[in-house]
């Protein structure tokens, strides 16, 4: 059945005209604007804001200097869009960012990425997230699986116990075909566009693998397996983040050698 996900694309592609392309020149089905996902970012940051408490100014300088040193290479489109980043007190080694780039960082992240690469790693990987509209892709992915599945039980009649039976199997075949890989998906494309960004910041993308490893000494208790995760294991993030390397590594030398020197002081 995989044959028939990128055939449903290209289908609704066609009759809505909202077919774009990732930084990596993934295909992406698109169907909210951008003052739509941006709104919802603004009232999920605001509403984060709320239920967590602040970090310290020191750990919010820090944060800000290598965002705002990632966030000076990017094109001038989205080098202009009013980015917003807090740091949040929270032990759980997370960052996230919303669309209209709201961007949080807890504390505990900042325990895991121990110096200014690391944590430009994680930056530039939820940078990516923005401007790859990961958000809207899967928001888009979502309603159009939702509403093929309306359509195939209303075609079929699947309204006895035998058919309401075959529409759970079909959801979780939804659940684990389409909306979880899209979502590993996203996540490698973020380590990708991530690993380059802070490449061309200036920031030594050999970090972003020390951070994944620093990530599996601090893992307590047992994951799920690769196939039923919203991302990929830690060992294939490395390995995705290591078959890049050599032009990230590239890519890192001539920002280097044109000026891009980073200084970010740890608090």
């Amino acid at each position: 059945m995989r044959w028939l996900r990128p055939f449903a694309v290209t289908a609704l592609c066609a009759s809505l005209a909202a077919c774009a392309t990732s930084p990596t020149g993934r295909s992406q089905l698109l169907l909210l604007s951008d003052a739509e996902l941006n709104q919802m970012g603004q009232q999920a940051f605001a509403q984060y804001q709320q239920d967590v408490p602040m970090g310290d100014q020191a750990s919010l300088r820090y944060v800000q200097c290598i965002t705002d040193a990632i966030v000076d290479v990017l094109p001038e489109r989205q080098r202009n869009q009013d980015w917003q980043v807090r740091v949040f007190k929270s032990d759980q080694p997370n960052a996230f960012a919303l669309p209209g780039g709201y961007m949080g960082v807890n504390t505990g992240m900042l325990d895991i990425a121990t110096n200014q690469d690391q944590l430009a790693s994680v930056i530039g990987h939820e940078i990516g997230h923005v401007l790859a509209n990961h958000a809207n892709e899967r928001a888009s992915t979502q309603n159009a699986t939702s509403l093929g599945l309306s359509v195939i039980s209303s075609a079929s009649g699947m309204q006895s116990p035998g058919g309401q039976q075959l529409m759970g199997v079909l959801g979780m075949g939804a659940q684990y075909g389409i909306a979880l890989p899209f979502s590993r998906r996203h996540e490698s494309e973020a380590d990708t566009i991530g690993q380059n960004l802070m490449a061309q910041a200036g920031f030594d993308p050999r970090e972003s693998v020390t951070l994944w490893q620093n990530m599996q000494a601090a893992s307590t208790g047992g994951a799920p397996p690769a196939w039923m995760s919203t991302h990929p294991s830690q060992d294939q993030r490395i390995d995705g983040l290591q078959a890049g390397m050599d032009q990230a590594m590239a890519t890192y030398e001539q920002a280097r050698g044109q000026g891009r020197t980073p200084n970010c002081p740890r608090p």
